[in-house]
């Protein structure tokens, strides 16, 4: 295609085999720009309560692209969190990593602080570790802790829709209070509700390797 004319260089026709080119040419083949390599960018954001996680909206309510920078709103959520949940959300344009993230058979560990009324307690912890039946299939926590008082301690692999509140439900028990603390590697750490923030390197580089991917 070089020797043929097909290429242009910042509008220049490059016809000599091993020219250079910087980033931020423009290169040309056939009078059509080449698409230039995206970079991926990864982002934690510690979602507040009552703020959707989808882009649109039609109820107009407030949206998890309204905590974030300009430059960080094309970026997609990797799952979700509820309207009435809070707590951590990856947002990335890694397509990859988001696939390997919400595949259930890459069983990524996302712990979850939960109050319930009435109170939870220790026998139930043991219940929902030996799995409780749900109207869409058998589901169970891997660990369960109970802290004090209403609050408890839950870590699931899966992410189904509802997951912890219908889990919570079925020994009649109303969550007030939901909120993932960690998802994989990641956890919230000083971050405050509303806020985002850049994922280190070496948070990048964690969140990759638990789903067995090199580092980007």
């Amino acid at each position: 295609m070089i020797e043929a004319g097909r290429v242009r260089v910042n509008g220049r026709v490059v016809k000599e085999l091993g020219t250079k080119a910087e980033p931020t040419d423009v290169i040309e083949i056939d009078g059509q720009p080449l698409a230039k390599p995206q970079r991926l960018r990864y982002v934690m954001l510690y979602k507040p309560l009552n703020v959707v996680t989808t882009r649109g909206e039609p109820q107009n309510r407030p949206t998890i692209y309204d905590c974030l920078f300009a430059e960080d709103r094309i970026l997609h959520p990797v799952g979700r969190l509820d309207f009435d949940s809070c707590g951590l959300l990856v947002l990335t344009n890694d397509g990859e990593l988001t696939h390997r993230l919400t595949h259930p058979s890459y069983e990524v560990p996302k712990v979850y602080r939960v109050c319930t009324k009435p109170w939870p307690n220790r026998e139930l912890m043991r219940d929902l570790v030996r799995g409780v039946e749900l109207d869409d299939g058998a589901a169970r926590a891997i660990a369960a802790r109970y802290v004090a008082f209403d609050t408890c301690e839950l870590t699931l692999t899966e992410g189904r829709n509802r997951e912890v509140r219908r889990m919570f439900a079925l020994s009649e028990r109303e969550v007030t209070y939901l909120c993932r603390t960690s998802y994989g590697p990641l956890s919230l750490g000083r971050l405050k509700p509303g806020k985002a923030r850049p994922l280190r390197p070496d948070e990048v580089a964690r969140l990759r390797a638990a789903v067995g991917l090199e580092s980007g």
